[in-house]
């Protein structure tokens, strides 16, 4: 197998990742170990490796990653595996993957899998393929303006600065969009493959991420006060119940609105318009 590996990631990450190898090597697996040398670069990486045959490919990281070693395998038949070291890695907890050392050495080993359909996002600027959600406002809007080393120093918590310092002066224009062709609008979109959001937090209780098709949860309000009353809901996992949060199945949803920030599994995706839908095909991760 080979593990795909930010070495800028930092030192804590680096000495998890390794934590996991010494015990796979111990247990006489045959690793390559593939470090990322710029963005995007993990998308090379995999692609060339399921090129080559490759049965699996590792995402040792957080949601960003993962999706680019998503990204790479996109159509064929190579395994996703992951180890998660990010400051949420949501598909993990979605998908059910165990954190410590042994049990992620354990998972890898035994390669045991299940189908996961990921979504792609159509941009100007070409595709981006997510497998946990899209975001579309003022969530994308934080992500777009959050430092690195903000957040490669305090971790989550460099998400909950961010936001105190955008709200105040995001200005929450209404995002207008085609939900399976009706026409809506919200002033924050979440497009979500997955149950989970930022974390282990519930935003959407009834979704799969090995189902086609999204749940869309719709914020129709906006603002300092509305914004910061979500944020304090998401922990306590009852934003799906907030007055203002509409949550609506979809096949297709397309973001008319032009200049409307996106973000996609946790990195930027640029701004609308845009149109999602699912990958053509689904692609087998692998699970505890």
């Amino acid at each position: 197998m080979m593990i795909v590996y930010n070495p800028a990631a930092g030192q804590r990450r680096a000495q998890r990742l390794w934590r996991v190898l010494d015990i796979m090597s111990a247990a006489g697996l045959r690793i390559e170990l593939a470090e990322t040398e710029h963005p995007g670069h993990a998308v090379e990486l995999a692609r060339r490796a399921a090129e080559a045959g490759v049965p699996m490919v590792v995402a040792a990281g957080g949601d960003g990653t993962i999706a680019e070693v998503a990204n790479g395998l996109a159509g064929s038949p190579c395994r996703l595996g992951i180890i998660p070291l990010g400051t949420a890695t949501v598909l993990a907890r979605e998908i059910g993957l165990p954190f410590a050392a042994r049990g992620v050495a354990a998972a890898l080993a035994f390669g045991r899998t299940r189908f996961l359909w990921p979504g792609v996002a159509e941009t100007e600027n070409g595709s981006i393929l997510f497998v946990q959600m899209l975001g579309a406002g003022f969530d994308a809007e934080v992500v777009h303006r959050l430092p690195l080393k903000l957040k490669r120093r305090i971790g989550r918590g460099a998400y909950v600065a961010q936001t105190l310092r955008e709200v105040t002066r995001y200005p929450f224009a209404p995002i207008r969009m085609l939900i399976d062709d009706v026409e809506t609008e919200a002033r924050s979109v979440i497009v979500s493959k997955g149950r989970l959001y930022a974390g282990a937090y519930t935003l959407a209780p009834d979704a799969s991420p090995e189902e086609r098709g999204f749940t869309v949860a719709l914020f129709e309000k906006g603002g300092p006060v509305a914004t910061l009353a979500y944020g304090a809901a998401l922990p306590l996992n009852l934003i799906s119940r907030m007055p203002g949060v509409r949550l609506v199945k979809a096949q297709r949803v397309e973001i008319l609105s032009d200049h409307i920030p996106a973000q996609a599994d946790g990195d930027s995706a640029g701004a609308g318009p845009l149109r999602i839908a699912d990958a053509p095909s689904p692609m087998q991760v692998v699970v505890a």
